[in-house]
């Protein structure tokens, strides 16, 4: 096997590939596999040729990283480098319509500004990570850097390419299973691979299928600190605590005046008024401790999924020179689980059908003598109880392509990939707001329970077969009302992509120093978003959680663009300077053209220390969501800042939402300064560091209401309209905003890059170490640093330090692994504003946690036994409300499972 540098700096790039899997043997510039020989071309750079020092670092995960652990998706496999942040994986989206979706966030600024590719393409599943078959990826290429120029749009943090095993030949199967510490969180898998050479070698064909079926950890009582939240003490400080339960709410119901204070009466599961459950202490609207509710009991610690993948792939060698491939894949990720509670407040009237004499004494008593709010936690409707979140996610993908070369060392390639992804999602047991409320407003008449709309002739009656419910204790809603009064969401969707491009690199001509590269090419893509189907109860906007809305848009774009890489020195075995360019023009339909560039180079001093430097101008152009993202109405209550010195407050201001078609691209600028040393005297030894600053203007983004009247009001004070975003009555009061999408953010990170390897023989077997850190200077959101703001309600949760370290060894009959992961801590949130004041966190502060995963393969001739244990000595998480991104959140997990290759 040669190892071909393209896009990657030699030296620690290369030790990373050798030292993730010990049947590489190692020398100065190349890597050969003991196995095989094929050609290896990393990926950070469309020009391909061996000792290319190209300034953008590139990060090579390797059979055996992929294997640590035995992460059940690439995207948790990526959220253990320390580049990237853990948002989006069915285990840290417990209680949203994202759950199962698996994405890769690099550097924490959102996966939309993660570039993710297949064998070098586009695809259509890019944001969903599931996609990939597991079983046959032979590598990860992590481009640590903006690298827009070189792969276009959204490689605004980097890009992950994720390389498959094209040629592979023979068979491959394997089972496994995993379980928690805690019996939860189970899971089960197969898969199977099977791969030919045909035509005497020219052809090859192989197919490949995996099941995965994870159970999810549904309890969030069963570990400490997973019920937790703010609290706010007689001292009007803010205390985390674990076990805040709201007086306001009851799965029973809870008595409230009409403003909403609480009684501390609640009806108990029987229907008869007793003393809320009080627990040690209570600020009113909350107790900590007791037999009361939170809403975050209910929801998921991680989320089921059943997965299914198949992936076959065929190529043939047309010429010597020229290649044919074509490749087909399916996927689909399904679940069920339950999802927040609805939580309405009702006001019940004195005369409600289902209040017995006992209640009205006991309401007497306690001074409740007319109209009262009740609330209701409703984990009690029908069968099912809470809502139900229910999603079935498809994906089929088809792709053809060619390589070939001609002439003296010049390549070209083109490819043509369609996808489709189609979505069917729903919310059920939900409110139907208008059934619900007649429903509940119901009176005796002749010793029957009637709802008051069809007792009383005075009233219109919009729902002559309502029907009465009961709210008052637990389980005692009717099955009739329940299938009378609440319904469920539907949206089925479907997203196309079309993208096609082709390339071709070489080399001219030569300098002084040595022969120039060149790559240049074209892109050009469709994306389409449409929607196939709509609930009626959600186009009615009849529903109280989520109405689902249709998204319908299409946009296209075409491209081109262009490498060069220039040699200026070359003194054997003391300096060699080359310097690399790119730039790519970008056509959008939406809204025109763009350039993204960037410049940089590389020296190497003596064969040992390899210095670079990059600057690069790269973008992120809208999704179809963001553009086209249907309207939204709220009603919601702002402050407004032009109305005078001290401003007004209004209520009940009409906010729309949605998408935009006037945006225009995002835009950023990175640099990245660093270097990499390997010293000849120590040969194993790999060492490098690399500091990168992105700062991204132009951020697509959402905010508040009020804080869009702030950014208003400081940009335009004299313009009440803001360029149109407001429009105002005739006495000036705002009738409404629009506050869909916007071009209205900067976001900026400035950070370092560590990496360390060893590799050295160990008796019959060869031990390496790795390490790799990440640390954080600042992350600005608007200017404003989170960076060291860890806790998981934390909008751009990002420790200062992360960092890995590995110890394996391996032989032709055992192999064993030792892994250290490292988060550091800092403070869960920044400072919580009651009441327009900023009040201060007692016990803000969140300590780091270190895990260690144990692992261990036997090997007996096509057999290999394997198991893993993470998070060995089962670190608790920190007080966490819902989820956190950083922490594990799971605890003890062992894994194992056993494997056949022949």
């Amino acid at each position: 096997m040669k190892f071909v540098q393209s896009g990657l700096y030699a030296g620690t790039a290369l030790s990373m590939l050798v030292s993730l899997n010990p049947a590489y043997a190692q020398s100065a510039d190349t890597a050969t596999d003991v196995v095989s020989n094929e050609e290896i071309v990393v990926s950070g750079s469309r020009i391909q040729r061996e000792g290319f020092d190209a300034p953008t670092p590139t990060t090579v995960i390797g059979e055996a990283e992929l294997a640590l652990g035995n992460r059940p998706s690439i995207a948790q496999v990526l959220n253990d480098t320390p580049q990237f942040r853990a948002t989006s994986t069915p285990s840290t989206t417990p209680g949203n319509t994202s759950s199962g979706v698996s994405t890769a966030d690099m550097r924490g600024l959102g996966s939309v500004r993660t570039l993710t590719l297949l064998n070098g393409h586009r695809f259509a599943g890019a944001n969903d990570l599931n996609i990939v078959p597991q079983s046959l990826v032979k590598r990860i290429d992590v481009v640590t850097g903006g690298a827009s120029a070189a792969w276009g749009s959204g490689a605004v943090a980097g890009v992950v390419n994720i390389i498959l095993d094209d040629d592979f030949t023979g068979w491959r199967m394997g089972v496994q299973s995993g379980i928690s510490s805690r019996g939860d969180a189970a899971r089960y898998g197969a898969d199977i691979a099977w791969g030919t050479d045909f035509a005497g070698g020219r052809g090859h064909f192989m197919v490949a299928g995996e099941y995965m079926n994870e159970r999810g950890a549904l309890s969030r009582d069963d570990r400490p600190n997973l019920e937790a939240g703010l609290f706010q003490r007689a001292d009007n400080k803010l205390e985390l605590v674990r076990d805040p339960n709201s007086t306001q709410l009851y799965n029973g119901g809870s008595i409230l005046g009409l403003t909403g204070a609480p009684r501390n009466l609640v009806f108990n599961p029987d229907g008869n008024i007793g003393a809320f459950p009080l627990g040690s202490v209570t600020n009113g609207v909350t107790t900590i401790g007791g037999g009361g509710q939170n809403i975050f009991d209910y929801v998921a610690v991680s989320t089921p999924y059943e997965r299914v993948n198949l992936f076959a792939r065929a190529s043939y060698d047309l010429t010597d020179s020229l290649k044919v491939w074509a490749n087909f894949s399916y996927h689909r990720m399904s679940a069920n689980y339950s999802f927040f509670p609805e939580t309405p407040a009702v006001v019940i009237m004195p005369d409600n059908a289902f209040l017995t004499q006992a209640n009205r004494n006991q309401l007497a008593a306690a001074g409740v003598a007319g109209p009262f709010l009740l609330g209701r936690v409703m984990d009690d409707v029908g069968a099912d109880g809470v809502m139900k979140f229910k999603y079935s996610r498809r994906n089929l993908e088809g792709a053809i392509g060619l390589d070939g070369s001609f002439g003296d060392g010049w390549k070209y390639d083109a490819y043509y990939n369609h996808g489709e992804i189609r979505l069917n999602q729903q919310l059920n047991n939900q409110r139907i707001k208008s059934r619900f409320n007649n429903g509940v407003d119901s009176v005796l008449v002749n010793g029957t329970p009637t709802c008051r709309i069809n007792a009383d002739a005075s009233t219109t009656n919009n729902d002559p077969n309502c029907v009465p419910i009961n709210l008052f204790g637990n389980g005692s809603i009717s099955d009739e009302a329940a299938a009378w009064a609440f319904g469920g969401s539907q949206l089925i969707y479907t997203i196309k992509l079309d993208a096609a491009g082709a390339s071709v690199s070489g080399q001219p001509f030569s300098t002084w120093a040595g022969p120039v590269d060149i790559a240049f090419g074209t892109d050009v893509r469709w994306e389409k978003q449409v929607t196939n189907f709509v609930d009626p109860l959600s186009l009615a906007n009849a529903l109280g959680t989520l109405n689902s809305s249709a998204t319908n848009g299409s946009f296209n774009v075409k491209e081109v663009f262009a490498e060069v890489n220039v040699p200026l020195l070359d003194i054997t075995d003391a300096l060699k300077l080359e310097v690399n360019g790119a730039a790519r023009y970008s056509d959008y339909s939406t809204s025109g053209g763009i350039w993204s560039w960037k410049t940089g180079g590389t020296l190497r001093v003596v064969n040992d220390l390899l210095l670079r430097a990059v600057y690069s101008r790269d973008i992120r152009s809208p999704s179809i969501t963001e553009y086209f993202l249907n309207r939204s109405t709220n009603i919601g209550t702002v402050f407004d800042p032009f109305q005078g010195q001290n401003g007004t407050v209004q209520n009940n201001v009409v906010v729309y939402g949605g998408g935009n078609a006037n945006l225009t691209p995002e835009i950023s600028h990175t640099l990245t300064l660093g270097g990499s040393y390997s010293p000849s005297f120590a040969s194993g030894l790999r060492l490098s560091v690399d500091y990168y600053d992105i700062d991204i203007d132009n951020v697509i983004t959402t905010v508040t209401a009020n804080d869009l009247l702030k950014q208003c009001f400081a940009t335009a004070p004299t313009d009440p309209t803001c360029n149109g975003i407001i429009v105002r009555e005739a006495n000036g009061t705002i009738g409404s905003i629009t506050n869909g999408y916007r071009n209205l953010a900067n976001y900026r990170t400035q950070g370092l890059d560590i990496e360390a390897s060893y590799r050295m023989p160990l008796g019959d077997g060869n031990l390496s170490f790795r390490a790799l850190a990440n640390h954080v200077f600042n992350l600005k959101i608007n200017g404003a640093d989170v960076s060291g703001y860890v806790g998981g309600d934390t909008a751009f949760s990002t420790p200062k330090w992360r960092g890995t370290g590995t110890i394996a060894f391996e032989n032709d009959s055992f192999g064993a692994n030792l892994r250290v992961r490292y988060v550091d801590g800092g403070l869960d949130r920044p400072l919580t504003v009651v009441n327009g004041v900023a009040v201060p966190i007692v016990n803000n502060k969140v300590g780091s946690r270190t895990y260690v995963d144990l692992g261990a393969q036997f090997k007996a001739g096509p057999f290999t036994l394997f198991g893993n244990v993470n998070n060995l000595f089962d670190r608790d998480p920190p007080i966490t409300p819902y989820t956190s991104p950083n922490f594990d959140v799971i605890g003890r997990y062992i894994s194992g499972g056993v494997k056949l290759s022949f």
